[in-house]
């Protein structure tokens, strides 16, 4: 209970004593995005060496070079022959690119999150949408996709276009965030806030005698001329024979 894990996530989690399988209620990770950008240093191994977590997260792009043995090692080890199949595919498909290399290098933290989790747990993946699309697929097989819940959009409040720079595409505005359950079982509570004064105030104007809201609705047509009455054909068979019965409703 309240304990801080320091260091490469995988490395934990491939702890089967620290982490054996079903023993996580909750994850939510904001893993390096695949943005091709620079990022400082957040933390060092006690020895007071750049940690080689933070090596691979944050250098300038995903390399191959740097993702290969993990891969190997993946295709080797992981028990999800589903799993192992995807990424064959996908290397077949996007070769020994840089996203392919982000790929390599998530794919294994996924498969063990998916082991630890509970199965009245859950999964937010949080990304963007540069590599969204490959993640929902390997968590599709991962997790199942039909254990898959949400895509939620976290916008940002400014677009921050560059049209006067040169920049020649809409904005990029928004993360996205994947929600996988691990089962049917897994727990969803929902939240309600009260409704605002001024809302309800203005919607609900009326007041009955115990003091409760309401308000009045017209029960006629939007329309105007009362557009009330429609006509309904429905088919029958009668004899064997199959035919149209109309009737008019007002």
């Amino acid at each position: 209970m309240n304990r801080l894990y320091f260091g490469d996530n995988l490395q934990w989690l491939s702890d089967r004593k620290e982490f054996p399988d079903e023993s996580v209620d909750l994850v939510y990770l904001d893993p390096p995005f695949n943005s091709n950008a620079d990022y400082n240093v957040l933390f060092r191994e006690p020895s007071g060496q750049v940690s080689q977590a933070q090596f691979h997260a944050f250098t300038d792009t995903w390399s191959w070079a740097d993702a290969a043995d993990t891969y190997h090692q993946f295709i080797d080890t992981c028990r999800n022959v589903a799993v192992v199949e995807l990424m064959e595919a996908l290397h077949s498909f996007l070769k020994h690119s840089p996203m392919m290399a982000y790929l390599a290098m998530m794919a294994p933290p996924l498969v063990e999150l998916h082991r630890v989790l509970k199965s009245t747990g859950s999964l937010y993946l949080h990304c963007d949408p540069t590599a969204s699309h490959y993640l929902r697929i390997a968590l599709d097989e991962i997790f199942d996709a039909k254990n898959f819940r949400n895509e939620i959009v976290w916008k940002r409040s400014s677009s921050h276009a560059d049209i006067k720079q040169g920049m020649r595409r809409c904005g990029r505005i928004h993360d996205v965030l994947l929600l996988y359950a691990k089962s049917d079982t897994a727990i969803w509570n929902p939240v309600f806030t009260p409704y605002d004064e001024d809302y309800v105030e203005s919607m609900y104007r009326f007041v009955d005698d115990q003091g409760r809201r309401y308000r009045e609705g017209d029960l006629t047509a939007a329309r105007p001329g009362g557009d009330v009455s429609f006509e309904w054909r429905v088919k029958r068979r009668i004899n064997s024979n199959e035919r149209w019965i109309s009737s008019k409703w007002e």
